[in-house]
């Protein structure tokens, strides 16, 4: 998921585009979508509206970070590195399920 933040208004002005994960399955009779990398949920009625209101919930988390002057701080604790004045999205790796054996003997 590509998000591009353009928010103005007049106490700051935010102009950056962040590659972002969205994982959405259904529970009950509604989807819920997460970004793993900001640890932001949202949900809806269809798969389209969760990814919607994911973006409008990760739009908002960004704005509120940037207005408190914890951005950087928040991007970095998470992963993302900057470089050459831009964010880059840390590498996130699925979760696979293993099987650990182990033998106890007295």
């Amino acid at each position: 998921m590509v998000i591009d933040f353009r928010f103005r208004d007049g106490i700051f002005s935010i102009n950056m585009k962040l590659f972002l994960t969205s994982k959405i399955w259904k529970e009950g009779k509604h989807y819920v979508a997460y970004n793993p990398e900001l640890e932001v949920a949202s949900q809806g009625k269809t798969l389209e509206e969760a990814e919607k209101m994911l973006k409008e919930a990760i739009g908002l988390f960004i704005k509120t970070a940037k207005k408190i002057g914890t951005l950087n701080q928040v991007l970095e604790e998470t992963g993302f590195v900057r470089k050459e004045k831009r964010w880059l999205s840390p590498n996130i790796l699925n979760s696979r399920v293993i099987k650990i054996q182990q033998s106890y003997s007295k």
